[in-house]
């Protein structure tokens, strides 16, 4: 229940003096994972009473802390004993993301900045830009401009922000606009039933595609069931905090084997659905287990079963295990309409009235043939729910929409993630990496690729001749990577390698070698005697070009930590110009 500062009463008042005075308040810490592999991010401080008080929860006691105007006294006291736990309780230096809940109102003043500075936090082992100020969007902000210059100020310190409570606020937008955070909570109100809630399920989906073009990592809040961790995974919701993942805790602790063990089957189920295609892509991946029947099961409560449950499409009648029949809810009330439909058969069991004649696919079935089989049906039947099974027995259904809706969302994202020259994945997919390589905390290398000269060589021998250079490349790169390591295609001439392991520009030499040796079937043999291409310029002079290399620079976390793929691919772009310029003054 919402507390609201009418509800405050004087009595309370000797309780807060006391918790402030005598630092009644203790820090928990929650975790916040991602949730495609587990790996944590960070925790989020929270404060707890430790005394027997009037005042009976946080909420509660920080209503009061406002009422009384003792509230920048409250928050630095919490703020204390946060940095004071974390210091104890995580192993310094700490490398994680500190998340501390912050009122906006006294963000700004002098004696909170005070214990927000860098060699303050230096004495503690806490880097500024592992420390992430929560901005909750219920908190009226009483002076806006005064509040974004000094969120100007934290940031220009590395500082992170985060807007808490994303989706709860009524002007929510316009603070995300004005702050431009770096992460954005989902307030729990909108995670809790987002797997069977469409229209959460969209409003999520809505901020997903909007985290993406903004560059603001969301981060769901107060997730409680593991459906509703599955759709924020097919959701690509990166991150995620609740109780099904651990509850607020003084000690710092292993996130639980069960979780990781579902978040590992959910993402194996989303990544082969974003990363196959129709054709590949099994029937097993869309399928879901619904209520089913048996066949003695009066027609009165299959008919209760569907009047109750609005969104119910059928029901399967399964017997031993194995499915016989099915009840479609139009069919059903075909059946029961008319002046007597319900009354000559409410009593009857529903295997009289099944239909025995229902499309069945096995769960390791190609998508691509289910949905085929499908479309062929009499149209009577198309619309139809399919039943899956595996070996024979009932393991689930899958509608005709979700078939339809899946096979149109993977044609897209073939196209759309993957280049269409090599195959390969393309940007979106190499930042979602990117950004799951520096988030794990785990050994990885990062390998640019580029070819040299590839320009000219374009220009001199058609578009047609250079797909075949781009082409020789990826195929070179497939063949001596691990399928288990990652191989994604910028665009153009540019690749990007993601290994698993700490290495360096070595590791390409034969690759390098390799793809240099058997470039040169691409020109023609005067080019490849005379060690170059020559060619007229728009001017009208007679120019050379060597003939195509390749450069490959790396770099990796071996000693370091990179804040975020930005900050890492600048660097990579930098040494890949280092690389050129020196090729280019060794050929003078």
């Amino acid at each position: 229940m919402t507390t609201n500062c009418a509800e405050i009463t004087d009595e309370q008042k000797n309780s807060l003096d006391y918790i402030i005075k005598n630092e009644e308040i203790r820090t928990v810490f929650q975790p916040i994972i991602s949730l495609r592999d587990g790996s944590v991010l960070g925790h989020e401080a929270l404060s707890r009473i430790t005394c027997e008080s009037e005042i009976k929860d946080p909420e509660m006691l920080f209503l009061a802390a406002e009422k009384y105007n003792r509230l920048w006294e409250l928050e630095m006291l919490c703020r204390k004993k946060a940095l004071k736990a974390a210091f104890e309780f995580m192993i310094p230096p700490y490398n994680k993301k500190l998340f501390i809940n912050v009122n906006p109102n006294i963000i700004n003043y002098e004696s909170y900045k005070k214990g927000f500075t860098k060699s303050f936090l230096a004495q503690l082992d806490i880097a500024s830009e592992n420390v992430i100020f929560e901005i909750t969007e219920r908190n009226v902000i009483m002076d806006l401009k005064g509040f974004l210059a000094t969120i100007n100020n934290y940031k220009s310190q590395n500082f992170k922000i985060a807007i808490d409570d994303g989706g709860a606020g009524y002007s929510g937008l316009n603070l995300i606009s004005d702050v431009r955070p770096n992460y954005l909570k989902l307030d729990m109100k909108l995670i809790r039933n987002i797997n069977s809630d469409r229209m959460k399920y969209a409003l999520v989906k809505g901020m997903v595609e909007f985290s993406k073009e903004s560059n603001v990592s969301l981060i769901a809040e107060g997730i409680e069931t593991y459906e509703e961790m599955d759709t924020l995974v097919s959701l690509d919701v990166p991150y995620g905090q609740g109780y099904i993942i651990q509850r607020p805790d003084a000690q710092i602790r292993e996130i639980g084997h069960d979780v990781l063990q579902t978040l590992r089957t959910v993402n194996l189920k989303k990544n082969h659905i974003m990363q196959n295609t129709v054709s590949s892509l099994y029937i097993k991946n869309l399928s879901i287990h619904a209520e089913t029947v048996s066949p003695n099961e009066l027609i009165s409560n299959v008919y209760d079963m569907f009047r109750l449950d609005q969104d119910r499409f059928g029901v399967c009648v399964v017997e031993d295990g194995y499915p016989v029949g099915i009840i479609s809810r139009e069919k059903l009330a075909i059946k029961l309409s008319g002046q007597y439909g319900f009354t000559l058969n409410a009593r009857r069991p529903v295997y009289e009235i099944m239909d025995k004649d229902f499309l069945s696919a096995d769960h390791e079935t190609p998508v691509s043939t289910v949905s085929s089989t499908a479309m062929s049906r009499p149209n009577d039947k198309i619309y139809d729910f399919i039943v899956i099974t595996e070996e024979g027995k009932y393991s689930g259904v899958v509608t005709v929409k979700e078939l339809l809706l899946k096979t149109t969302e993977l044609e897209v994202s073939t196209a759309k993630n993957q280049n269409p020259l090599t195959g390969l994945p393309g940007n979106q997919i190499i930042e979602r990496k990117l950004e799951q390589a520096i988030s794990c905390q785990e050994r990885y290398s990062v390998a640019y690729i580029d070819i040299d000269n590839f320009k000219e060589y374009n220009d001199v021998y058609g578009f047609e001749k250079g797909d075949l250079v781009i082409k020789l490349l990826a195929d070179k790169l497939t063949s001596a990577l691990p399928e288990s390591e990652f191989i994604g295609h910028i665009g153009g001439d540019d690749f990007l390698v993601i290994l698993s392991d700490h290495t360096d520009e070595s590791f390409f030499h034969d690759l390098i070698n390799n793809f240099e040796h058997e470039v040169l079937a691409l020109y023609d043999q005067t080019a490849v005697e005379r060690g170059c291409i020559i060619t007229c310029s728009r001017k009208g002079e007679i120019e050379e070009f060597p003939l195509m290399t390749l450069t490959v620079v790396v770099i990796n976390n071996n000693g370091r930590n990179f804040t975020d793929r930005f900050e890492l691919t600048e660097e990579l772009a930098a040494l890949k110009k280092k690389a050129k310029e020196s090729k280019s003054k060794g050929r003078k």
